[in-house]
């Protein structure tokens, strides 16, 4: 197991089929979607389906993410003491290159944001603009701020929408989008998620424990005309398995960012292929965003919420899960996840 693994100990999320983490990982388990017409249309003509996250005011762009984080946030304050003054903050967004983006100066961001829960986090709080794999860069940085400073807890927050016209246009244009005339893509959406994180301990309850990650970029990303091996997804995959001293064969199941392109699912079968060595008779793979749709950078924190809802509830397909997630410029994580019961080491 990785020298410092991390325990997921409180969660808030607002999605699409929730205005909670309880509602939305409910919707999820049972397969209910939002997807409705949104203000957008295609170039056909067609309206575009979206999942949208329906606030108490018709806020839009910068400052509807603002009030997705910060509802997030007061979700998981609500069930996880914590002291956000010796608690930092790693905020999760989008690439800084994504079109459409309406963040500009992110530190500004993440003053705001502050600003507008009425508290001021620990100073090494920061922002990871990078996607899909910003959680997984952050669970790395959370890892080495509990070894550098006296830490209880690290807050790790997501707020993404792919709901803007330039977004779309440009995701339309690139043949990613599912609309009336490409079958091929994937439904957009947006999500605030928080995951309060702290060091492992004896517990009387379960945690769920961050124990493998691992990184590396795909030479034949989606855009790309190169022949799809798969090797950085396989690559990522392999270090988190070796970060957390096991292998393919021992995960009892998958979760990940797949929202419907067919390159991300044929990339992910391709690792499957060159990783597992042991026949399973089952192996499944959950992919949340088929309920909430593409939510960027929100889909990773989304995917941890998932699995800690299932682990504590039981309907989990077993105790050891593979994650992994992968941005379209070529970056890959892996992430491997233990629920461990009370008493056990």
């Amino acid at each position: 197991m990785t020298p410092f693994p991390l325990a997921v100990t409180g969660v808030g999320m607002v999605t699409g089929v929730g205005r909670n983490a309880p509602s939305s990982c409910a919707a999820i388990r049972c397969a209910i979607d939002n997807f409705t017409d949104t203000r957008y249309r295609d170039s056909g003509g067609e309206w575009i389906m979206g999942s949208e996250v329906v606030l108490d005011e018709p806020w839009r762009g910068r400052t509807k993410l603002l009030k997705m984080a910060a509802c997030a946030i007061q979700e998981c304050l609500s069930h996880q003491a914590l002291d956000p003054v010796t608690t930092p903050l790693l905020l999760c967004l989008s690439e800084q290159e994504r079109k459409g983006r309406t963040i500009g100066d992110e530190h500004q961001f993440l003053v705001a944001l502050q600003n507008e829960l009425g508290m001021r986090f620990h100073e090494e709080s920061c922002v990871i603009g990078r996607g899909h794999i910003a959680v997984a860069i952050a669970l790395k940085n959370a890892q080495k701020l509990f070894q550098t400073f006296r830490l209880n807890h690290v807050l790790i927050v997501a707020t993404d929408s792919l709901l803007m016209g330039p977004t779309l246009a440009f995701f339309e244009a690139n043949d990613r989008l599912l609309t009336s005339s490409n079958f091929d893509g994937f439904i957009p959406g947006e999500a605030g998620v928080a995951l309060a994180l702290a060091p492992v301990h004896a517990r009387e309850h379960g945690q769920l424990i961050c124990a493998g990650l691992g990184f590396s970029v795909e030479t034949a990303p989606i855009h790309s005309d190169q022949p799809l091996r798969a090797d950085g997804l396989t690559t990522a995959i392999r270090d988190a398995l070796n970060d957390a001293g096991c292998a393919m064969h021992d995960m009892d199941f998958r979760i990940t960012d797949l929202s419907g392109d067919q390159y991300y699912f044929k990339e992910a079968s391709l690792a499957l292929l060159r990783l597992l060595r042991t026949r399973k008779d089952e192996f499944d793979i959950w992919h949340p965003a088929d309920c909430v749709g593409e939510v960027g950078a929100a889909i990773g924190p989304v995917m941890i919420a998932v699995l800690k809802a299932a682990c504590e509830k039981g309907y989990a397909k077993g105790r050891h899960i593979l994650a992994h997630l992968g941005n379209d410029d070529g970056k890959r994580s892996g992430m491997v996840f233990f629920w461990r019961l009370p008493g056990e080491k």
